[in-house]
């Protein structure tokens, strides 16, 4: 009767997971007039002339910049892409194609025809174009695209997605949860950020609050082997063995609609062009700033590929060990932003340790009328007594959050009389005003054991500092509630979400 049990459960979370993962046909709209003639790529430029004076510093340190919004974390992106000159690398969970996406690839494909070799590796669960479109991007003789832990999307219809759910439930529910952006193996960018509109402020109902780090020199090296682990490993499989039609035939005018999409002025205003053109000058404003450090003590710490929800000996997965060492160590405070909050009693007691010591504990959190994910919240909702009996200090994001008009930096912000609603997706925690951490990792069972992750760990006081001054910002009251034993916010999110939330409550928690 339990195993009938736990399979109902499961089906029921694959078919309100999957809603999101249909094949769509034809992703890029038709075009009918030439964007392209005149939008011209500055050929004087070239990346390794930019960063031949701080090749010393590369070779023996490696430099960080944390990116807070949206625009200009889309726009470092895309100027890496236009002068890329050997190789780009990236590695993401979504990678949707929608305004952003479909800009990405176009960006993409421009590299690949000037030589530049790009992998793409993307997380089976959330493809939401058809296999066709991925292949057609996979004929580019200088693009590679795998897909991880493939199976129950890509490809597949909704029986055998089931099928895949009910047979083998652990592996189809590992995912590949890393994000990383590498560019000739000397720049990176890692965090939470997705490849998807709402991830960079360009989402007419809903934008994300999310958190990235730019990475220069000797770590971006651990990324880039963080990488080949991945795209070697016999669960990232390229795309090409998943379609039926083996035709993978290349012809330059595969792309035309794609770059014409991307040239229309109307998909891609042309202020952003001009302001991704700036970038260089815009990062040596931020080197004479001091908001870019060259740091000796910066770590990045990556799950390996097929992780397990725990190893036979007890050891945990490098991130989570890693996040619980800095948790025990703590001597004063820690402070943490996590869009899904769901804990164990294991997270309980490691946290309820940590304030008997003497440490306090805030965390920053959606609230309901905030998130973008019910199951989430609604095994948070469960917890969330629990873990305020241990000391620690709640906060939950509000959607209409004051900071919005200050982080949402993004140019359709500019256009539009309204605001979208605001929710928090930042992955964050610093500790004792002297570490920090930003990555993919979620304070939830999925992070923990289940998704493999990844997380940069930067030691500098003065870095601490200035993202521990953003998220206390956020949890003032014009931009959170705080949450009690006596208080909580649910009644503000609408009658809608708070159905939602009830009807998650038959899922448990550990599969969130």
């Amino acid at each position: 009767m339990k195993n009938k049990l736990n399979t109902i459960l499961r089906v029921f979370i694959v078919l309100i997971g999957l809603n999101s993962c249909t094949n769509t046909p034809d992703i890029v709209p038709e075009q009918y007039l030439d964007f392209c003639s005149q939008i011209h790529r500055n050929d004087s430029v070239e990346l390794s002339n930019i960063l031949k004076p701080l090749e010393q510093q590369m070779q023996n340190k490696t430099g960080v910049l944390v990116l807070e919004d949206g625009g200009n974390a889309m726009m470092a992106r895309a100027w890496l892409s236009e002068y890329a000159e050997k190789t780009i690398d990236v590695q993401y969970f979504i990678f949707a194609t929608d305004n952003v996406g479909l800009i990405a690839c176009d960006y993409l494909v421009r590299a690949a025809d000037r030589g530049v070799k790009v992998r793409l590796l993307i997380d089976d669960i959330m493809v939401d174009a058809g296999i066709k479109d991925i292949i057609t991007l996979a004929s580019h003789p200088n693009i590679e695209i795998k897909i991880y832990n493939p199976g129950i999307n890509l490809g597949k219809n909704l029986v055998q997605k089931l099928s895949k759910f009910a047979t083998d439930f652990t592996k189809a529910n590992q995912r590949m949860h890393n994000k990383t952006f590498t560019v000739d193996g000397k720049i990176c960018i890692t965090g939470g950020r997705n490849i998807a509109d709402e991830y960079f402020d360009f989402d007419h109902d809903y934008n994300f609050r999310d958190r990235d780090i730019l990475l220069m020199g000797k770590k971006v090296t651990d990324v880039s082997n963080s990488f080949d682990g991945f795209w070697n490993n016999a669960l990232s499989v390229p795309v090409e063995q998943l379609a039926e039609d083996k035709d993978t035939s290349y012809s330059p005018n595969n792309f035309d609609r794609l770059h014409q999409y991307a040239c229309n002025p109307s998909n891609f205003w042309p202020q952003v062009r001009s302001q991704i053109s700036q970038m260089p000058e815009l990062f040596q404003s931020i080197q004479n700033s001091g908001n870019f450090m060259w740091l000796d003590s910066v770590y990045f710490i990556a799950d390996k590929p097929g992780k397990l929800p725990k190893e036979a000996n007890g050891v945990f997965s490098n991130t989570t060990q890693t996040l619980m060492e800095l948790v025990m160590k703590a001597k004063k405070s820690i402070v943490i932003q996590s869009p899904y909050l769901i804990t164990t009693e294991v997270g309980q007691e490691l946290l309820s340790a940590a304030i008997k010591r003497g440490v306090s504990i805030k965390i920053l959190t959606n609230s309901m009328a905030s998130t973008d994910n019910m199951d989430a919240f609604s095994g948070y909702q469960r917890s969330r007594k629990d873990l305020l009996n241990t000391g620690v200090r709640i906060f939950e994001f509000k959607p209409d959050a004051a900071i919005r008009y200050e982080i949402m930096t993004g140019a359709l912000q500019e256009k539009l009389n309204f605001q979208p609603i605001f929710g928090l997706h930042a992955k964050s925690m610093v500790i004792d005003e002297n570490i920090t951490v930003v990555g993919t990792f979620n304070f939830d069972p999925r992070s923990a054991y289940r998704n493999t992750e990844c997380v940069t760990v930067v030691y500098s006081s003065k870095i601490a500092q200035k993202v521990l001054k953003g998220i206390e910002e956020e949890m003032k009251p014009q931009n959170a509630w705080e949450t009690t034993l006596n208080f909580n916010p649910d009644k503000e999110a609408s009658k809608g979400k708070q159905i939602k939330t009830l009807s998650r409550k038959i899922v448990p928690k550990g599969i969130l």
